[in-house]
């Protein structure tokens, strides 16, 4: 912590652990204690740690190309954009790669400019990212006010509210943004038609339908994006965080006319389509889809809603696959993070009340169990706290 503190910014302020390895699910602390990972890097970590498929790809593009920039193409890169395109179901989709799930949205509201208008519509509680674009689009105003004035023209709106969204939305309307299911705020779920609603307003009204899929996608949900319930498709998708399986990866898909939307010398990242970072995303995708991961995902995902719902202190259990977000009866979130921990899971509290589980989408059965036990312990004693 001394050495944190000396060495690092205080943006995140100081962890309590230093985590030095790890196994599929579970994680070692410096001091040799063993911890169940149900957050996998916020989401992110979507086989676990150092899976075989991941770790021998990686370990074989590294001695092989480790980087060319954007000036060149190389197999990893073409290979995935064509992966990508084909779980889109759109022949005419095309990629752009960056880093991160924040640059993936500063794409995204770039390519909105391209339609000669500038006004977007956000909801409110959003999480998009914290570069200065992303931010403005996140809707959370503890991250966004001291940074303000932000980017101009975009309005909050409250999630899930298919009236005001229609009443928003006009012709000046360059982008509608949304997460199918909002992840920062607390794995919030929306309606079952707010979705479809949103994809005729903006036909209606030529704007761009832009799913965040940062936190949802790469099977997160038992889907590959996390909108596929809905029945429609948007114009863009943001990726980010399991992408790249723990390596740093994002992509922004645009779909249908979308696609055609930048041209040679709009928009670029150095690091995007890295040769590692792809050869990681090649081994995510080809092993959920080779280790059946998906219908996986849906069992332990509706193993955990229903047990998670039983516990005394939980008032709601919500979510997708293996996202999942609890509301407690009592303002002891961050309390029943630090018993967790102590009792040998990692969780997350997004909020004084709420708690977000996300796990490795390949965690066992048997582990999930434990995670179960751990909770509902950890949860008795904050209770008497």
């Amino acid at each position: 912590m001394k050495r944190w503190q000396k060495a690092l910014q205080d943006n995140y302020g100081t962890p309590t652990i230093e985590l030095v390895s790890g196994k599929g699910s579970v994680v070692k602390d410096a001091n040799g204690n063993t911890y169940l990972d149900f957050l996998a890097g916020i989401a992110t970590n979507v086989l676990g740690h150092a899976h075989p498929a991941i770790v021998k790809s990686v370990t074989k593009q590294i001695s092989t190309l480790g980087h060319v920039s954007n000036f060149y193409a190389h197999p990893n890169v073409l290979e995935l954009a064509e992966k990508l395109q084909k779980l889109t179901g759109d022949k005419g989709a095309r990629v752009f790669f960056c880093n991160s799930g924040a640059e993936a949205n500063e794409a995204a509201l770039k390519l909105s400019r391209k339609t000669g208008k500038y006004k977007v519509v956000a909801t409110q509680e959003a999480f998009h990212g914290r570069t200065m674009g992303a931010l403005s689009l996140t809707g959370q105003p503890s991250k966004r006010n001291p940074f303000k004035p932000l980017i101009k023209g975009i309005k909050h709106v409250p999630f899930g509210d298919s009236a005001v969204m229609k009443r928003v939305i006009t012709k000046k309307t360059a982008m509608v943004i949304v997460e199918p299911i909002m992840g920062e705020a607390g794995v919030i779920v929306p309606p079952s038609d707010y979705l479809k609603n949103l994809r005729q307003y903006c036909d209606d009204n030529g704007a761009l339908l832009v799913f965040d899929c940062v936190q949802t996608g790469m099977g997160r949900t038992g889907d590959w994006f996390g909108y596929e319930y809905s029945g429609i498709k948007p114009d863009v998708i943001t990726l980010a965080k399991g992408l790249g399986g723990g390596l740093p990866l994002g992509a922004m898909i645009a779909l249908g006319s979308a696609s055609k939307l930048f041209v040679a010398g709009d928009h670029g990242s150095t690091f995007g389509g890295n040769p590692v970072a792809t050869a990681a995303a090649l081994s995510v995708i080809s092993a959920i889809e080779k280790e059946k991961i998906l219908s996986h995902v849906d069992e332990v995902g509706e193993y955990l809603l229903t047990e998670l719902a039983l516990i005394p202190g939980v008032t709601e259990v919500r979510g997708a696959g293996l996202l999942i977000g609890l509301t407690l009866n009592a303002p002891v979130a961050k309390a029943l993070t630090k018993k967790c921990q102590d009792l040998g899971a990692l969780i997350n509290a997004p909020g004084d009340s709420t708690i977000r589980i996300a796990p490795a989408l390949n965690v066992s059965m048997k582990q999930a169990q434990k995670f179960v036990v751990i909770f509902s312990q950890a949860m008795k004693e904050v209770s008497h706290v």
